[in-house]
């Protein structure tokens, strides 16, 4: 065997399809790796393990490595992980618009990361300043999605099938991320340089099982067995899967381009305050891994 991934995930839901089904069925193993997988719930903790080095790869947002890079550590990007932010704002049933959440909580991973920095600028834009805004940083989005039925949230941005779980129990969806922000890049995969230098093949090994694993998703001949397989990760209605299965099977790969990268780097700087001229977003990715894997 090559040997073993160490992956981190803060939280869980139709955009990790592609995992499952390479542990499931056997991408992983074809490979001749393993993968440990630990889902933290923060991305406070996997952020912290993934540079401490108790992670080897991290799927997580973008602007969670540029901020480390900007820290000192040698995070980078080496494969896109999922399409343009696919989250739903989300509130409390007979929720009418966003002017009722002024002053009201709304459920976040990180109170200044993540997407929470792009729901900052969607409340702005509908007219709540930040002064307005009280974020309550509970976690993932199984999380989140516990603080809206436990009533301890009057909102919160949650990704399928969370979003449309609820959607069927009468909370209301008052806004969608790919409308509102359609070329915002969505989460990424990333690693420390030194470990992706020192571990080459496993991470060709990493990126070929998991491209392989999103091609036999896409293949409706396994749509089937894909519909069985999700239950036993997330607690989804049958509808709700089919439907996210059909979205995700007429989608291409996720793609990341160096201008998303810049929206990126842009609303970081706006978020810290940074004074310091912006980087190029070479400084933060680096897709020859990736391309190098799949060319051979």
């Amino acid at each position: 065997m090559i040997g073993t991934v160490k992956l981190g995930l803060i939280s869980e839901g139709t955009n990790t399809w592609p995992l499952y089904i390479a542990q499931s069925c056997g991408q992983f193993a074809r490979e001749d790796i393993a993968v440990d997988v630990t889902v933290t719930g923060s991305s406070v903790r996997q952020q912290h393990e993934l540079i401490r080095g108790g992670f080897d790869i991290g799927f997580q947002q973008a602007d969670h490595v540029i901020r480390a890079v900007e820290q000192g550590s040698d995070l980078f990007i080496f494969m896109p992980h999922g399409h343009a932010p696919d989250l739903s704002l989300v509130a409390a049933p007979g929720t009418q618009n966003i002017g009722e959440f002024r002053g009201r909580t709304i459920a976040v991973d990180g109170a200044r990361t993540g997407y929470a920095l792009l729901l900052r600028r969607l409340l702005r834009e509908d007219g709540l300043t930040d002064a307005e805004i009280v974020f309550e940083e509970f976690g993932g989005s199984r999380e989140r999605y516990d603080a809206l039925k436990s009533g301890k949230a009057a909102a919160s941005l949650l990704n399928p099938p969370f979003d449309a779980s609820l959607a069927v129990e009468g909370y209301a969806v008052l806004a969608r991320m790919p409308t509102r922000f359609p070329t915002y890049p969505g989460s990424v995969m990333a690693a420390r340089r030194s470990w992706a230098r020192e571990h080459e093949q496993l991470m060709f090994a990493f990126v070929c099982a998991y491209d392989a694993a999103y091609a036999w998703l896409q293949d409706a001949s396994n749509h089937g067995q894909a519909l069985d397989m999700l239950p036993a990760h997330l607690n989804i209605a049958p509808a709700a899967a089919l439907k996210a299965l059909k979205e995700f099977a007429q989608r291409p790969r996720p793609q990341l381009k160096a201008e998303g990268l810049q929206q990126v780097i842009d609303i970081v700087w706006e978020a810290e305050g940074y004074l310091t001229p912006k980087s190029r977003p070479e400084r933060y990715m680096d897709l020859s891994y990736m391309n190098q894997a799949l060319d051979a």
